[in-house]
């Protein structure tokens, strides 16, 4: 089982990159849309060194900070017993590689970018960044599987999240002027965080479901109507994020539009009308 901090952490990771991506790249199209190409991470425009990278600062440091606590503090150094792995913080170390993977990304991107030694296409490092999805996929998959009940349904809804993630990443690497490809990559990033806040907060805080509780380090329920409940309160609060990325989608493309929409930008919307129209 989790803990509300092991969820909290890494949802505000993925919340923020998630954010950022969405509206770097709706500025990114708006302001050129016949130049638009996919990027598996967004400078900050108008800065140069660290804060010109900072999305990969946050991704690479902010990964680390996290593997420290999954691998070292979590574990409270005990991480060998008997000349073997601990078995009692397994769940420990396989978190560990998953965000083992997101640091290799955000370093890796960073080399890339600041040294002559790594020059990497941007197809590239969307397939790395598909790599660190697919370990936190293949993680979280196994963790539906092994978790029942309430647990299990939370974990298998962040799966299909992470899914996502994994496929828009491979889909920009194969796709790399594609706009809708790039932005679902950014709304899946999003979501992903949101739902780990959800799952804190409702597995490990103060919105676990009446007729459940945590028993034994593990979420039991009293019945089967408790639990079927508990999916279903789920699968309304799923609903409530997604349209809320939506519409904070939609709403950050119209005001990017009104701010840094050109000519062009309104020409595509005026020949479809009037291909519409014909």
């Amino acid at each position: 089982m989790g803990s509300f901090k092991g969820h909290a952490l890494p949802g505000t990771l993925f919340f923020l990159v998630g954010v950022w991506h969405i509206w770097a790249t709706i500025v990114r199209y708006i302001r050129n849309p016949k130049r638009f190409q996919v990027r598996a991470w967004n400078p900050v425009p108008g800065f140069d060194g660290r804060v010109k990278h900072l999305e990969l600062y946050v991704i690479a440091i902010g990964s680390f900070i996290d593997l420290c606590v999954e691998f070292l503090y979590s574990t409270h150094l005990k991480i060998f017993v008997g000349g073997v792995l601990n078995p009692s913080h397994m769940n420990d170390f396989e978190h560990s590689g998953m965000l083992l993977m997101f640091f290799i990304y955000g370093v890796v991107a960073l080399l890339s970018e600041n040294t002559r030694f790594l020059p990497l296409p941007e197809g590239i490092l969307c397939l790395i960044a598909a790599m660190a999805f697919s370990a936190e996929y293949l993680l979280f998959y196994f963790h539906s599987t092994s978790h029942k009940g309430l647990e299990g349904y939370y974990h298998t809804l962040l799966v299909f999240q992470v899914g996502l993630c994994v496929l828009s990443s491979i889909a920009g690497a194969l796709m790399p002027n594609n706009f809708p490809v790039d932005l679902c990559n950014g709304i899946a990033i999003a979501l992903q965080g949101i739902w780990f806040y959800q799952t804190a907060f409702v597995l490990y805080g103060p919105m676990l479901p009446n007729g459940c509780k945590i028993k034994d380090n593990h979420i039991s329920c009293n019945s089967v109507d408790s639990e079927v409940r508990g999916e279903l309160l789920a699968n309304f609060q799923f609903f409530v994020a997604i349209l809320a990325v939506l519409v904070a989608t939609v709403t950050a493309y119209g005001y990017a539009a009104s701010r840094y929409g050109n000519s062009e930008v309104n020409n595509m919307h005026t020949v479809q009308d009037e291909l519409d129209q014909n």
